[in-house]
């Protein structure tokens, strides 16, 4: 017998039809405003206005937090609470997906509405039935409506590789000179003929290349792929300005792995003009098939969707694994409590109640560091962090012990209703390596190979922090990662501050005997003042890694090399932090590769 489906009542509400039109438009206002700060990176490149730059990425962060505000705002303003019934709010968000039909960027458009619904609707509405807990509209198959399609197509078989690759880089009309453009066609082909084969033609033999340079700090970068045969190949072609102002193809990407480091969640999002996101999402991911598509959302800027997938993901993630969560292993924080579920490569941290000696600070501090780094140039070395608030966790894989200690460090954070653990405001992180135990690893391994490597990516990290104007305030070990690829990330943000804010000073000379045995300083240290040559007492207190940070790092030991950098920074200039190896740039030919080491225990790790 077959079951008899009654059909649909027709759309009755005025309201809800207005309701969803508003927020419709809230989004659209945004997505236009986010698409103009995108093509300004163009301009400002061609002109080198590096600071602007900067500040217009920075600026662009917090565009889609105003948009959502300012649509809230409207709606309260406009309806009384009693007018925003159930009944109301599901013919809403039917409206809202009649208004998606033709929509290019509607799985953001999804996210927008629930943003904004979550504001509105008070907790005890809460209800999933109003919201777009998976996606409604589809995003497969969407086309450009503009002149520009997603990417263009070259077929080298036909025109010749060499013209094929300057219609690539011309196409993008940059209006700024180029020092020697056909020099560095010819560099790119002899690396493209080397990596891809594609001197042997094939019949199908093509270069995809998306649309839209893809905009970041200093550079300017060409995504595309070769396609010869039945072969694919990724490639990435960055542009920069050399010392003159003019510029220069600086190398070409072949490699994988050097593609997803530049897509890495350690770095700034770029700024790209898309039309249609999912196409350029689906295109990256053609290129880093290992990399999730929240990772490639978010590096595109759209940092919201990528929350949105991410959530997603670890639902569904949740529903098909059954292991516990469990503190995270490693050194105990005095600021955050550390979990994680063993099966999910990432970390979920708590802000505590109360912060022991000797740390100063609080809840509301700490939040400004976090906003600090999503906001400031990562440059590679600050892992990015997803923030939520009012995350229900099923309760039963937890254990006692979490949560007694859950319970205890952040009471103010946590509820528990009926069979879930509520925590109300916390950060995820990707999950690394504690340094700490990397190198304490690599010494009952008596690897000193895998050392060696530690502490120089340690500086390195160091270093390039300092060129984005980060001071990270404390710089043990155990505030720093190693990812799947070997490089090392700091995650501790609670006591970082800018350079420019930092007083480096070498410690005074002792007066007198009485001087050099206090126990304490004797001399004034205000609340800025940082002793670079008092950093090896809590750093290099092993004969090994001594050895190998003095071969490689003495000179963040001193003053001078801090300081420096703080009057570089302070006379306005902007570092170069390649987010490439810089033996395969065209202007370092010369430069024999280095090794890189990967410890075996890492490769199990996820892509950055």
């Amino acid at each position: 017998m077959t079951t008899r489906v009654p059909f649909p009542k027709l759309l009755s509400s005025q309201i809800a039809f207005d309701i969803a039109r508003s927020m419709l438009d809230g989004f659209d206002k945004h997505y236009r405003l986010f698409r103009h700060s995108s093509k300004t990176a163009k301009r400002h490149f061609e002109l080198g206005a590096w600071p602007t730059a900067q500040q217009a990425a920075r600026e662009r962060i917090g565009y889609y937090d105003q948009r959502v505000q300012e649509r809230v705002h409207i709606l309260e303003d406009e309806y009384t609470p009693e007018e925003l019934t159930d009944s109301v709010w599901r013919e809403v968000k039917l409206h809202y997906i009649g208004l998606l039909s033709n929509h290019k960027q509607p799985e953001l458009a999804e996210t927008f509405f629930n943003s904004v619904s979550c504001q509105i609707l008070h907790r005890t509405h809460y209800n999933n039935a109003h919201l777009f807990v998976r996606p409604v509209v589809s995003t497969e198959y969407l086309e450009t409506e503009e002149l520009v399609p997603t990417y263009r197509a070259y077929y080298p078989a036909a025109d010749g590789l060499r013209f094929s690759l300057r219609r690539i880089v011309t196409n993008f009309q940059l209006d700024a000179h180029f020092a020697n453009l056909d020099r560095d066609i010819g560099q790119v082909q002899a690396r493209m003929e080397e990596f891809f084969g594609l001197s042997k033609l094939e019949s199908n033999q093509q270069l995809q290349v998306l649309s839209s340079l893809f905009f970041r700090n200093k550079g300017a970068y060409i995504v595309g792929r070769a396609i010869n045969g039945a072969r694919e190949y990724p490639f990435v072609i960055p542009i920069l300005h050399n010392r003159r102002g003019q510029l220069v193809l600086d190398t070409v990407l072949t490699d994988p792995d050097q593609i997803t480091l530049l897509f890495s969640f350690t770095r700034a999002y770029f700024l790209v003009d898309m039309e249609v996101p999912s196409a350029y999402v689906q295109f990256l991911r053609s290129l880093m098939p290992r990399k999730p598509r929240s990772e490639i959302y978010t590096i595109l800027g759209l940092q919201k969707q990528g929350k949105t997938a991410f959530y997603r993901d670890y639902l569904q993630h949740l529903k098909h694994s059954s292991d516990y969560f469990q503190i995270s292993p490693g050194i105990r924080g005095l600021v955050m409590l550390v979990f994680e579920l063993p099966s999910f490569p990432y970390v979920f941290k708590v802000i505590k109640d109360f912060f022991p000696p000797p740390k100063e600070t609080t809840r509301a501090q700490i939040k400004e560091k976090y906003m600090l780094v999503k906001h400031h140039d990562r440059v590679g070395r600050m892992a990015d962090t997803l923030e939520y608030s009012n995350v229900a966790f099923p309760l039963a894989r937890f254990s006692e012990e979490l949560v007694a200690e859950l319970l205890q460090d952040c009471r103010s954070q946590v509820d528990i209703e009926d069979d879930r653990l509520i925590v109300r405001h916390l950060y995820i992180e990707r999950r690394m390596v504690p340094l700490n135990i990397f190198l304490a690893n690599a010494q009952a391994a008596g690897n000193e190979a895998m050392i060696e490597h530690g502490i120089i990516e340690y500086g390195n990290a160091i270093k390039d922090l300092i060129a984005a104007n980060i001071f990270p305030g404390d710089m043990l070990y155990k505030n720093f990662g190693v990812t799947r690829q070997g490089r090392v990330v700091f995650y501790d943000y609670d006591e970082i501050e800018y350079i420019t804010d930092c007083n480096f000073r070498d410690i005074p000379q002792a007066r007198n005997e009485e001087d050099e045995m206090a126990a304490e300083p004797w001399y004034p240290i205000g609340k800025h003042d940082v002793f670079p040559e008092q950093f090896d007492k809590f750093l290099l207190g092993n004969e090994k890694i001594r050895h190998y940070f003095m071969k490689h790092h003495a000179e963040l030991l001193t003053r001078a090399y801090w300081q420096s950098h703080k009057e570089r920074i302070q006379a306005g200039e902007v570092e170069d932090v390649f987010p490439y190896p810089q033996h395969i740039r065209f202007c370092n030919q010369t430069t024999t590769t280095p090794a890189v080491y990967t410890p075996p225990y890492l490769e199990n790790y996820h892509n950055e």
